[in-house]
């Protein structure tokens, strides 16, 4: 198992601003994306690692790019 960091946790509060920016809630990303919400609230509260398929899927959901995402 992957021992998660200060960068996922800062990730997952970026992914849930640019959220809460764009009006939508984590079931309404999770749909759009095509994963759960519960995956979206694990990923949002830093508890499990985002793939960077799902993290340019929820980058294209949110209009923005994957580096503007990116805590570093």
């Amino acid at each position: 198992m992957t021992k998660l960091t200060q960068d996922d946790i800062r990730l997952g509060k970026r992914i849930a601003k640019l959220r809460g920016k764009a009006e939508l809630t984590q079931e309404g990303l999770a749909d759009k994306v095509h994963v759960s919400t519960t995956h979206i609230g694990l990923i949002e509260t830093g508890k499990r690692r985002v793939s960077l398929k799902t993290l340019q899927k929820i980058a294209s959901v949110l209009k923005t790019k994957v580096k503007d995402i990116l805590p570093f």
